[in-house]
């Protein structure tokens, strides 16, 4: 079972900390809906204190259903779920020490936005003076000070998303639980929250246990994540590891994108490609048929690295920072994200033979496998 520090990558000698208490556990956990569909599928998972950990995939990959057994809004079909060391197994959400922010905010629209974060707290009977000091308290922390008079329907998306959040923050929960809550707003906005999250986060250090199908909001958000497939834990760690270290070949392309070359493995440092290309990678002890990974941004247009491939220009399409260049080779299409660092810097054009190279340290091996559609 992965147990991993905040902020520490899995495998790391600070990964298992037995001082950091444990907030949510689950036991393999199993969630089916019917004889045929099996949503969850023997997931087990520890998250320490503190945590900001994210599951994170496509749509029906049971990541949604993990965080509702969680919370309680579903009962797994077998396995156990502990909050600290509680099995909440069988308990409503309202005896469970977990909060839930949705993507519809579900805001009380005749409410102040004081009433809106009192609610649970009134629900408590706790005493009046202490729930004004901690209501203001909160939304101050997520940037609504001076606005507790106002009605929802005089706040943006995003600051009603920060009144749903401090109205699950005011009651100081064990665990909060996020369900894509920053799916309605819009790019620019979405990202601002990311950052805001991050920090109320770390400033107000509970637990956060947040899903997504965004894997940029993911690896901004979270220190931990579990790339979720078919209603199991495909891969489990930091961002860093799962972006520059994806074990599979889904979460090598659910993760950004990478560039996957069939070949197979001759030594521990190199890998024949099917067109007969050895490249220099570390096989990390793999044998036989795999695919070799390395990222787009990692390539250059150019045969300065050891690792070349010879090709033709297919396509390319300016995107701001960089120009993605597509170039065909004997093993297949390589991606390249040419860097635009100099203003009206020379890219090459469809129809143009080039070479593409890479470091043997840019380069990963996972086994040839599905990829994400």
């Amino acid at each position: 079972m992965a147990t991993v520090e905040p902020g520490a990558p899995a495998g790391s000698p600070h990964s298992a900390i037995a001082s950091i208490p444990i907030d949510v556990r689950l036991e393999n956990v199993v969630k089916r809906f019917g004889d045929e569909v099996t949503a969850v599928d023997g997931v087990s998972v520890e998250i320490p204190h503190g945590s900001f950990f994210a599951l994170l995939g496509p749509s029906g990959c049971g990541k949604t259903t993990t965080l509702r057994m969680i919370g309680g809004f579903e009962e797994p079909t077998e396995g156990s779920i502990y909050l600290g060391d509680t099995d909440v197994v069988g308990l409503p959400p309202y005896k469970r020490d977990v909060n839930t922010v949705f993507q519809s905010y579900a805001l009380f629209p005749h409410m102040t936005i004081f009433d809106n974060v009192a609610f649970g707290l009134e629900r408590r009977k706790i005493d009046k003076r202490d729930i004004k000091g901690r209501v203001l308290e909160i939304l101050e922390l997520v940037d609504l000070k001076g606005r507790e008079n106002g009605k929802p329907k005089q706040l943006s998306g995003g600051q009603q998303q920060r009144v749903a959040l401090a109205r699950a923050l005011v009651n100081t929960p064990r665990v909060l639980l996020l369900d894509e809550p920053l799916g309605a707003l819009d790019l620019k906005l979405r990202k601002q929250m990311q950052l805001e999250l991050k920090r109320i986060q770390a400033e107000v250090g509970i637990t956060f246990v947040h899903v997504t199908h965004d894997q940029e909001e993911a690896m901004t958000m979270a220190d931990t994540i579990a790339v979720m497939n078919r209603g199991k834990i495909e891969q489990l760690g930091s961002p860093t590891e799962l972006y520059e270290r994806p074990e599979t070949a889904f979460v090598a392309n659910f993760l950004g994108t990478s560039n996957l070359l069939d070949g197979t493995v001759e030594s521990r440092g190199t890998v024949r490609l099917d067109d007969g290309t050895v490249v220099s990678v570390d096989t990390q002890g793999a044998s036989g048929a795999i695919s070799v990974g390395v990222r787009p941004e990692k390539v250059t247009i150019g045969g300065e690295h050891p690792n070349v491939l010879a090709g033709r220009v297919k396509e390319s399409a300016y995107i701001g920072v960089a120009t993605h260049v597509v170039v065909s080779t004997a093993v297949g299409d390589v991606s390249v994200f040419h860097q635009n660092t100099e203003s009206g810097g020379l890219v090459p054009a469809p129809g143009d033979n080039v070479t593409v190279s890479w470091r043997a340290d840019s380069g990963f091996v996972v086994n040839r496998g599905e990829t994400p559609e």
